[in-house]
Order: structure tokens, then C-alpha cells, then sequence
């Protein structure tokens, strides 16, 4: 997702697509770049099966970016060209910051922060203002509104981040050994039930011969 957003903010600041966004097309260009590295890198090391995966989804990413350049070059210009090419971009960047609620969702739910590395929040916090901040100065609403919304996010993640930073292993860690108890407590209860059953198959198969006193036997 963050290759296909990197794809199309870098077409969205092309000369022939929308004006004075060259630096928008450069540095998510160079993000595409290390995303693309990213990529093939997991793809070469990868299992058959994870790897069969990551082609796909590679190939939808870049068709899906082949699409909106091919309807945006071809089908579209002047203003409509941008307007087309900046809601594809703002969309989709959008989906990237939103990602991460997941994790969030875990983090509140476990109450740690196990999974949900300081930095990365903190990064992804600074990503979205700065470009908040330059969509804001260029009056360009297609890299304001969605870059404040990975502002948002960022926020939220570095403040949930502060509330659970000292419990790194939370409930998750709690619950091991609570249900490790009850099975070890399962299996004690299983054990005795099996001896019981022994005492009392052995008790039946004992003859009524076995039984006779010795003074019966004179």
C-alpha cells in the first residue's frame, strides 16, 4: 500500500499533471524506489508460497497505478487530469495511514505496546504533519487532507503509545500462565480418573476362586 500511495503522489506531482509540485513528485518517487527494493527483497527470500502472494499483490499494485496514469494521460486533462489524479493519490494515502488501527486496535485491547514500535508511530506522526503542513502552504487540499489524517493518526498512535509504554508485555504475557495452570490442572484430573478406572478394572477381574479363605480350602 505504501508503494502504490509513493506511485501515485509522484505522478500527482508531475509538471503535465498538477503545477508546482515537483518536490512531491520527487521524494515519493524515491520513496517508490525503496519501496520497489523493499519489495523484491521479501519476494527473492520468501517462501514459494508468500512469494506467489507478494507477485500478485505486486502486480495489482501496479496495474492499479498503470490504470489511473493511463485514464489521467490519456482520457483526462487540463484540471480534470489533476482533480483525477489527486483523489486517486489522496485516497489511497489515506488507506496507508489507516492501517495501522489495527495494531491500535490490539494495543487497547492487550494494553501493550508490544507490536507497536515508538519510532515507527513517531515517524509516521512527523510524515503526516510535515506534509500537512506543505499542503497547507500550497493551498493543495489533495496532500493537506489526507497527510492530516496520518497527522491524526500518528497523534493517536504516540498517545496511546505513552499511556501503555511500561506495559510491554501487558495481558498477552498474563494469560500464558494462568492458562498453562488449567492445564496442567486438566491433565492432573485426567491422570487420577485413569487410575481410578485401573483400581477398579483390576477389582473385577479378580476370580471368585482367588477369594477363598485358606480354612475353606481344608
Amino acid at each position: 500500500m505504501t508503494m502504490l500511495n509513493c506511485l501515485l503522489s509522484a505522478w500527482y506531482g508531475m509538471p503535465f499533471v498538477s503545477k508546482n509540485n515537483l518536490l512531491v513528485s520527487t521524494i515519493n518517487g524515491t520513496g517508490a524506489v525503496i519501496e520497489m527494493v523493499y519489495v523484491l527483497t521479501f519476494i527473492i527470500y520468501a517462501t514459494k508460497k508468500d512469494r506467489v502472494k507478494f507477485i500478485g499483490l505486486l502486480t495489482l499494485v501496479l496495474t492499479t497505478f498503470g490504470g489511473v496514469a493511463f485514464v489521467s494521460l490519456v482520457l483526462l486533462h487540463g484540471k480534470s487530469r489533476e482533480i483525477f489524479s489527486g483523489f486517486a493519490a489522496a485516497i489511497f494515502s489515506i488507506i496507508m495511514y489507516g492501517s495501522p488501527l489495527s495494531i491500535m486496535r490490539t494495543v487497547i485491547k492487550t494494553k501493550s505496546v508490544e507490536f507497536m514500535p515508538f519510532f515507527l508511530s513517531l515517524f509516521v506522526f512527523l510524515c503526516g504533519t510535515s506534509w500537512f503542513v506543505f499542503g497547507l502552504l500550497g493551498a493543495d487540499l489533495f496532500v493537506a487532507v489526507p497527510n492530516g489524517v496520518g497527522c491524526g493518526l500518528g497523534a493517536l498512535q504516540l498517545i496511546l503509545y505513552f499511556i501503555y509504554r511500561n506495559n510491554k508485555g501487558g495481558e498477552a504475557k498474563k494469560v500464558i500462565p494462568v492458562h498453562s495452570m488449567q492445564m496442567g490442572i486438566a491433565k492432573l484430573h485426567q491422570q487420577k480418573r485413569a487410575l481410578d478406572a485401573d483400581k477398579v478394572s483390576a477389582a473385577v477381574k479378580v476370580s471368585p476362586a482367588d477369594k477363598v479363605s485358606p480354612a475353606d480350602k481344608v
